[in-house]
């Protein structure tokens, strides 16, 4: 059990924790930090479990973009453990590792389209304190993915925020998930 979270890791137990354990095990090899910290609180867990498996079923905008976006906003906040999550992810979603490994440098990386570079920089934007979304850049997200798709363009930085705010707060750092896959991440160039 993990040990160097800012919220201690719960001991967790019984039948409602052998499941969790069980199904984390199967999905991911592991039980992620998160869960042993939302252990805390079960009302909270169920209603993250909840919110996430309904996310899982988005499926208006393409995966590459949804994922990129959420890697850009994890980037933002600084959560080594939503990266590193991400890219696993995105990896069992057979994205292009390539790009996704480019995700926390893309404005350096000439592997991204003009959409993609659109997507990151609203994702960054959505994520600045206060929110800095231009309406240039609105507009041209929406004329290129149609508004069903800019609301949950939208949407998922906003989760990525809760998500990465979340762990980031609690101490949550890079659990290892991107160690099984083939390439490293990029690390952002220093300022």
């Amino acid at each position: 059990m993990p040990s160097r979270f800012r919220i201690p890791a719960a001991r967790i137990s019984g039948l409602y924790g052998a499941l969790m354990k069980a199904y984390a095990r199967r999905k991911w090899g592991q039980l992620p930090d998160n869960g042993y910290v939302l252990w805390h609180n079960r009302r909270v867990l169920k209603t993250t479990l909840s919110l996430e498996g309904r996310v899982a079923k988005w499926n208006t905008l393409d995966p590459s973009l949804s994922s990129y976006a959420q890697m850009a906003a994890a980037g933002v906040i600084g959560c080594s453990w939503c990266l590193d999550f991400g890219y696993f992810e995105a990896r069992n979603n057979r994205l292009d590792l390539r790009k996704v490994s480019q995700v926390p440098r893309w404005r350096d990386s000439e592997v991204f389209t003009d959409l993609e570079r659109d997507v990151m920089e609203y994702a960054e934007a959505m994520t600045a304190t206060p929110p800095t979304v231009a309406d240039e850049l609105s507009a041209r997200l929406l004329d290129a993915l149609g508004t069903p798709a800019m609301v949950e363009l939208t949407q998922i930085v906003a989760v990525e925020n809760l998500r990465s705010r979340f762990n980031a707060a609690a101490g949550l750092e890079s659990q290892g998930y991107s160690d099984v896959c083939e390439l490293p991440l990029a690390v952002s160039s220093p300022a």
